[in-house]
């Protein structure tokens, strides 16, 4: 059995956080850099690219 444990940065501090089922809040180390994190999506600052046109033909 493997007993080594994933460390991972925390995407909003950088923090090494272990990545266990133990950690409620995986991939961020805490709530409050969760909520920074969500915020941010809310706030518009990330983006996911599309290639697609999504807007409505003329004739709609």
């Amino acid at each position: 059995m493997n007993d080594r444990k994933l460390v991972v940065p925390c995407p909003t501090c950088q923090t090494p956080t272990a990545w266990t089922d133990e950690n409620k809040f995986r991939p961020f180390c805490s709530e409050r850099c969760k909520l920074i994190d969500l915020g941010a999506w809310a706030n518009e600052d990330y983006a996911i690219e599309a290639e697609e046109d999504f807007s409505l033909p003329e004739d709609y």
